[in-house]
């Protein structure tokens, strides 16, 4: 209870103040750019500063630099994806210094998980026991004389401030100076609240706690299984019933054939070239499989794990395994097909965000169907299981955070379109236009090439060519703020320095994005 009263608690307490002012100061207005990075930099600086013992760590620099490689996203580029990237690397930061971050990644995983559920109360809990803190030492309640001490005086010393004022030019005008509602004008609710949320959310990280009665679940489990018994006879007649050994591999045999039509049928139709039936074309064919073929792989996946738990009698059936393996397989070769689906739609239409993860996730489930059947080889526990696919889908995720995925979809769309090939659909203007500034080089290329065609004389042309010099400006404009620097606007800049200004035609008309 008294260390709520601690000299620590109430340095840390400033520290997040002092953080706040930064974050007013960074962020508060302003673009977002490489004050990010900048503001999680002072965030680990401010942990290691109130936790000075971990400093005696002999590989304490390790996670400085594990922290450093975590945190190179946000140079690059912020984003939803970047800024959460970093959040978690702070977080297993903050954790380490103290000494509660576990070893198994699975864990690690599910720390985080508690630790982001737990960060918006943690501020508003540990104010709540500074209070019980207070009450308990009874310093609750402070005496009206030890304000009434301080009436006069104030008073007073005011009368006499203003009688000062009148009769000395100079006191007059250090009045004048300050501006009292000016003052009062600063003080704006969204500011406040501002300022709270970046308090709540930095004394998180000065003080990384998680909920007791999270902790104290493992020690319940042995209590709990302790009275399992009295129903483990139903438990295992249920089990024999619906994942017996029997019921398993009769499923996997109905599983395997169902399989293997599927993946026959999409050999014949999308990679031997056979006709379709009358009325359906390759595009419908592809974009109406794309996506049940991933759930059907996630419900195998699901059924795989269900039915061959560690230890279990089927898991050790040789049989069993080879039916397992087979039908993986064949799970991984629909999501092989379900990606080229996806590029045959893409082919036909055009590339988007969500088109894009797309394809991230059908190989983030083929990398998962692959690590069940090494788990199965290997005898594994399902923690190894999902401690691999934790770490293959945090290094997509990191890998993913420096791809400039809007230039490679305008690129791709650019490359594609009816325009520059003579064949497909028409470019999306307004689609392009909300990529951002990754798309300018893009539709550099797109103008340029238009200006050699007849196209250059129709008015859609001429106000494009308007609305992309009228970006250009905007965005050079923005990147005058030191704040809104990052690696990749800063590779932008440097090649829209190397390009020439395009001419823009007289009599243009206005492009509305989306007309």
């Amino acid at each position: 209870m008294t260390s709520y009263l601690t000299p620590s608690y109430c340095s840390r307490f400033g520290v997040a103040v002092l953080l706040a002012a930064l974050a007013d100061f960074l962020f508060h207005g302003q673009p977002a750019g490489i004050n990010f990075f900048l503001f999680a930099i002072l965030i680990a600086g401010a942990i290691v500063a109130v936790h000075p013992s971990a400093l005696s760590d002999i590989r304490v620099w390790l996670k400085p630099a594990a922290l450093l490689v975590g945190l190179l996203p946000l140079i690059e580029n912020v984003s939803a994806l970047s800024v959460s990237i970093g959040l978690a690397v702070l977080a297993v930061f903050a954790l380490s210094l103290t000494g509660r971050l576990r070893h198994s990644l699975a864990r690690i995983a599910g720390q985080l998980l508690v630790f982001a559920l737990a960060a918006p109360f943690r501020f508003v809990h540990d104010f709540l026991r500074w209070r019980t803190a207070m009450r308990w030492l009874g310093q609750r309640r402070i005496r009206f004389g030890a304000i009434a001490v301080w009436i006069m005086p104030l008073v007073l010393g005011a009368v006499f401030l203003a009688l000062f004022g009148a009769a000395n030019p100079v006191i007059e005008y250090w009045f004048s100076l300050v501006h009292l509602f000016a003052l009062l004008k600063l003080i704006q609710l969204p500011r406040l609240i501002f300022w709270l949320v970046v308090l709540a959310g930095v004394w998180a990280f000065l003080r990384p706690r998680l909920p007791r009665f999270l902790r104290r679940i493992p020690r319940l489990a042995p209590a709990v299984s302790a009275k399992a018994p009295p129903s483990k006879k139903t438990a295992t007649t249920i089990e024999d019933i619906v994942f017996g050994k029997a019921a398993i591999l009769r499923a996997l045999i109905v599983f395997n054939i169902l399989f293997a039509v599927q993946t026959a049928l999409d050999a014949a139709y999308l990679w031997g070239g056979v006709a379709l039936p009358d009325g359906l074309t390759y595009a419908a064919y592809a974009h109406r499989g794309a996506y049940p073929l991933i759930v059907t792989a996630l419900l195998a996946a699901g059924f795989v794990l269900a039915a061959l738990r560690p230890g279990s009698a089927t898991s050790g059936d040789p049989l069993i395994r080879y039916l397992v393996y087979a039908w993986v397989a064949q799970n991984i070769a629909l999501v092989v097909s379900s990606i080229l689906r996806l590029d045959l739609y893409i082919g036909i239409y055009a590339l988007t965000y969500w088109r894009v993860a797309a394809f991230v996730w059908m190989g983030l489930v083929t990398a998962g169907l692959a690590l069940i059947i090494g788990r199965i080889a290997l005898e594994k526990p399902n923690e190894w299981l999902l401690s691999a696919n934790l770490l293959t889908l945090s290094a997509t995720l990191y890998a993913c955070s420096f791809i400039n995925f809007a230039a490679l979809i305008a690129n791709y769309n650019v490359d594609h379109s009816l325009e520059m090939t003579g064949q497909g659909i028409k470019l999306d203007f307004a689609y392009l236009h909300s990529l951002g500034p990754g798309a300018l080089p893009a539709l550099d290329r797109f103008i340029e090439q238009q200006s050699k065609t007849i196209a250059v004389g129709e008015p859609t042309y001429r106000a494009l060519l308007a609305v992309h010099k009228s970006d250009k400006a905007r965005y050079r404009t923005a990147q005058e703020n030191w704040r809104a620097w990052s690696f990749r606007d800063w590779r932008l800049l440097r090649y829209l320095d190397r390009q020439g200004p395009f001419v823009v035609p007289d009599g243009f008309e206005p492009f509305v994005p989306g007309r």
